[in-house]
């Protein structure tokens, strides 16, 4: 051991060692892994071994579908035999909700070029997999690239690849304390003594939550407790030559392979146990939980059912063992806010699915400055402070286990940790018939209903089809006031905070009075932000955006800090409503002496409205005239009454984000997470109308005049008009041209004021001049589609600008 390495990844399972050999291959090998016993000895060495492609998040589908590309390599690379079984697997559907998902599901991943899966009957299960039960069920989906690997194997592969390049592997050397000098450089005490680093990497595994806290971090991770058992041979199995496929009954709550002559059955129990929930014993090492059969004794029937051979068979093993999950699900990774060179690879479950990407991310961040791959969903930022809170971790973690195989429908709005954060007006939305979804831990309002209606969840259009209908109608013919609570709000002030909003941004500022739409790009000229930004003309400026990005944006706002600025996050003191339609600003006008006649599009003013004085920009989302209006946290509640009041004569009605969305894809209005990602370039999605190439220097700006004069991608956003009968695109759905893909749709839903299927969708440039007809599907279905211009409804945006 040195006593100074470049970087120090904490943890020796397959998680730290990916870590390890990624750096390495990116040149970084003045690297070494701490292990507090030996590789493996964590959750590592009683995994189930299993991979697959196949995830709901298309993102993380790709990077599983890098781990199980690279496994190989590994092997060759190191020389370890990591026994890898690529024998192929099914997902089976009984129920009809399952089954029309995993039609979605399966043209989801053709969308994003996984192309080895096919649907298949029952009669193709049972001739694939003898010991299926079928009589039951509507039929699966078959990926070829699954299988199953030798867990300790694989560790060692990437740690002896790694080690081969230079990186030093120390066992038996547990971390004591880790700080941070002035200079930014880590102080890590161990039991073998002190190292200094650069860099330090928390791979902790079940011991993460431990790590954080020596740095004052409280992660949002539990180690919970998972079953598999592997049974003696199987007289039906014995008889079968050479391998299987692996089978996953959703429905079942079960999956299963072979093991020898018997099989490994893993149970996703609803009758979840968290251990440890502060993290496992120092102490603890190649050992397991006692397990309990009583607890998933009704998912042992379900497979048992499925499986006929199970009902006689002995349990050779069991295996209960703590994994550690986070909230949602997927790994937590990438730099901590407000503390310099310290990242995070953990919370990763599926650790020999997901440690390659993994690795490879967190590597390429560490050393390019951002990952390849667009990878927020499993980004440390996609939390907040509210997350490390241990009952909000507690609810969610096992929210997320017990369902871990059961379905989520695109209208379903989970109950854990909720109601967390309310607005002022909460309590009187929720007697107007507020139903609330949650951002970020905030209730948002997503539709008005009687109080008798219940939703029920639907993989096609809502119940609540014909409430939103009402609420686009009243936009469009009178107004419609939307809480926008839901919207960040950033304070910039100080003598340095014009230039540095100048270089932030790659727009050219507003002036005195004004606001504008606002890219942001990273270094590499990719999309980092679509926020707005006022100039209030008092020396402040403020920067709006979505609610859930808070984190994520402060950590990339104080990662390019100037001096002379003043940066404040007020996200959660001021709040407010967006109020618009042609008869929005009679409305506001009953409340204020001022003459909002001469407030101009993206004007931006202070404006008494009653006993309110607000900050108000004219600027809407909806293509009609509109006003979003930012009031104090503690002002909320009475400004929505006093609107309320000036508007009940001209038809003002309450709406919510679902109307809100019909809305701006009637005139092809992006939103991050969609149509802007920090994966796409702003010539990409068209936000490159909104840069200011000449302007000077820039975050990114370079990056992005090469990608203007040579765009680096031949794929362009463009709006779609479907023939959809009962469900509509939500994101992902693949694009064709004949029988050519061409594309994916990032968002979709029904134009209620046009009556029309419409769907935004990343396309070939070469399919927007084709002639060829375009379809998509949806829910499995094959719809017909063409592309329109954009923004069908009033494309000369004369609406909004009256």
């Amino acid at each position: 051991m040195k006593s100074r390495y470049r970087v120090v990844i904490i943890g020796g399972g397959v998680v730290g060692a990916s870590v390890a050999y990624h750096l390495a291959k990116l040149g970084w090998t003045d690297t070494a892994i701490i292990e507090r016993n030996v590789l493996t000895s964590g959750s590592s060495w009683h995994a189930a071994g299993g991979i697959h492609t196949l995830n709901s998040d298309p993102n993380m589908s790709a990077l599983q579908s890098y781990t199980i590309k690279l496994l190989p390599e590994i092997e060759k690379e190191s020389g370890v035999n990591i026994g890898l079984h690529m024998t192929s697997g099914i997902l089976i559907a009984r129920d009809a909700d399952r089954w029309d998902s995993m039609q979605g599901n399966f043209r989801s991943m053709q969308a994003i070029g996984i192309d080895d899966c096919r649907m298949v009957t029952p009669e193709e299960i049972k001739e694939l997999c003898p010991l299926v039960h079928v009589d039951d069920l509507k039929g699966g989906m078959v990926a070829e690239s699954e299988g199953f690997v030798d867990p300790s194997g694989v560790v060692h592969a990437y740690a002896r690849a790694a080690k081969n390049m230079g990186t030093d592997i120390i066992e038996h050397n547990r971390v004591l304390a880790l700080k941070q000098l002035p200079n930014l450089e880590w102080v890590v005490e161990t039991e073998q003594g002190t190292i200094h680093a650069e860099h330090v990497v928390n791979a902790g595994g079940l011991w993460a939550k431990q790590l954080g806290r020596m740095v004052g971090l409280e992660l949002p991770v539990t180690p919970m407790e998972h079953h598999y058992l592997i049974t003696e041979s199987i007289p039906e199995i014995a008889a079968i030559k050479g391998d299987i496929p692996a089978v996953v009954d959703l429905d079942g709550f079960s999956y299963t392979r072979r093991e020898g002559n018997g099989l490994l059955l893993g149970i996703y129990e609803q009758d979840f146990r968290h251990w440890n929930m502060d993290g496992a014993p120092w102490n603890y090492g190649i050992e397991l939980i006692q397990e309990d059969p009583e607890r998933i004794s009704e998912e042992l029937a379900l497979a048992f059912h499925r499986f006929p051979c199970l009902q006689d068979a002995g349990v050779k093993r069991w295996v209960n063992g703590a994994f550690t999950f986070s909230p949602d699900g997927n790994p937590i990774v990438g730099p901590v806010r407000n503390l310099p060179n310290y990242w995070l690879a953990c919370g990763v479950m599926a650790g020999f699915l997901q440690g390659g990407g993994v690795g490879k991310s967190l590597a390429e961040w560490m050393v390019h400055g951002e990952a390849e791959a667009d990878i927020f969903g499993m980004d440390i930022a996609r939390y907040g402070n509210h997350a490390g809170n241990r009952e909000y971790i507690r609810q969610t973690t096992g929210q997320f286990y017990s369902r871990r195989f059961l379905m989520t429908y695109p209208n379903e709005h989970l109950p854990a940790a909720r109601p967390l954060k309310t607005s002022g007006a909460y309590d009187g939305m929720t007697a107007a018939g507020a139903r609330w979804g949650a951002s970020w831990g905030l209730e948002i309002p997503l539709y008005f209903a009687p109080a008798d209606f219940v939703e029920k969840p639907s993989l096609r259009r809502s119940g609540a089809f014909d409430y939103v209908a009402a609420e686009v109608k009243a936009v469009r013919e009178a107004a419609g006031l939307l809480d926008i609570s839901a919207y960040s709000r950033y304070e910039v002030k100080g003598p340095g905070a014009e230039a540095w909003l100048d270089r932030l941004l790659a727009c050219k500022l507003p002036k005195a009075g004004r606001a504008k739409l606002a890219p942001m790009l990273a270094e590499d000229g990719r999309l980092k932000g679509d926020l707005t930004v006022m100039n209030w003309g008092d020396g402040s400026f403020w920067l709006m955006g979505s609610f859930y990005l808070r984190e994520w944006h402060m950590r990339w706002f104080e990662g390019h800090m100037s001096e002379g600025v003043a940066l404040k996050d007020i996200s959660e003191q001021v709040c407010g409503f967006a109020i618009s339609g042609p008869k929005s600003r009679e409305i506001l006008q009953k409340l204020t002496h001022q003459d909002l006649s001469t407030l101009p599009i993206f004007g931006a003013t202070t404006v008494d409205l009653g006993l309110y004085t607000c900050r108000v920009v004219r600027m809407s989302l909806t293509g009609e005239l509109g006003f979003e209006i930012n009031c104090g946290a503690l002002e909320h509640a009475g400004l929505r009454r006093v609107l309320l009041a000036a508007g009940a004569e001209l038809g003002l009605k309450e709406v919510g984000f679902y109307a809100g969305g019909s809305l701006r894809i009637e005139k092809s209005y992006g939103i991050w997470s969609r149509e802007f990602t920090q994966g796409y370039t702003p010539v990409q999605t068209g936000f490159d109308r909104f840069v200011a190439y000449d302007k000077g220097d820039f975050i990114g700006a370079e990056a992005a005049r090469k990608d203007r004069d040579a765009p680096s991608t031949t794929q362009r956003i463009v709006t779609l008009e479907v023939e959809a009968t009962t469900a509509d695109c939500t994101g992902y759905e693949p694009v064709w041209q004949g029988e050519q893909l061409i594309g994916y749709v990032t968002s979709g839903g029904y134009g209620h004021s046009l009556g029309k299927s419409l769907a935004i969708a990343m396309v070939d440039l070469a399919a927007i001049t084709g002639t060829e007809p375009l379809s998509v599907h949806i829910v499995g279905e094959r719809c017909a589609a063409k592309i329109i211009p954009a923004s069908p409804y009033d494309p000369e945006g004369k609406k909004m600008r009256s």
